[in-house]
């Protein structure tokens, strides 16, 4: 993948995202391999399902970037990078935001309650724009958030909205593994 950019691709990823067959490991494992650099924000050990802290790992991972970065976050992680870029004034080439979750609706069960993401400061969503360039792909069929609220948190996040079908919440537990388009997605965001 050849870019004008040279960012750093900081990959965000969500709530249960740290697994070897998620596409966001798989995608990272190629960009190294093809000589890119990659950082993924690690899971928390403690607090780990504080927002404040998540956002804090996502701030200490970018610091130690010596230039400007390319996120490429998935669900909790997308929500993470939003309420990240409200006070971080790093230099970001664009994201990547794939499947949000939509935190201001209740999550179906064995998720966090609308009381425990309050309380843990997810809500409300941020719905200002971002100062970076972003792409939402966002599924017709995930169960953590319906297409049309997505599709208008991508409207205030100032963000290009991809469809791109039924693909679940673009997981393991939704059939993926690799997911190539997200290489795609990324060089369309670095290269402007």
């Amino acid at each position: 993948m050849n870019t004008r950019t040279g960012a750093t691709i900081v990959v965000v990823p969500g709530l249960r995202d740290h697994v070897p067959d998620h596409w966001q490991t798989i995608l990272a494992e190629r960009l190294t391999a093809a000589g890119r650099t990659v950082r993924t924000v690690a899971p928390l050990t403690e607090n780990q399902l504080s927002c404040a802290a998540r956002v804090a790992a996502l701030e200490s991972v970018v610091a130690a970037v010596p230039g400007p970065v390319v996120l490429v976050a998935h669900s909790a992680g997308v929500m993470t990078t939003v309420h990240w870029a409200r006070s971080s004034s790093r230099p970001v080439v664009g994201a990547l935001l794939a499947t949000p979750p939509d935190f201001d609706t209740p999550l179906p069960e064995g998720y966090p309650t609308p009381e425990t993401l309050h309380g843990n400061g997810w809500t409300p969503t941020p719905r200002t724009a971002l100062p970076f360039p972003s792409v939402v792909a966002a599924s017709s069929d995930d169960p953590l958030g319906k297409a049309v609220r997505i599709a208008r948190l991508a409207e205030c996040w100032g963000s290009r909205l991809v469809q791109l079908g039924e693909v679940g919440h673009l997981n393991p537990g939704s059939g993926y593994g690799p997911w190539p388009r997200a290489e795609e997605l990324v060089r369309e965001i670095e290269q402007g």
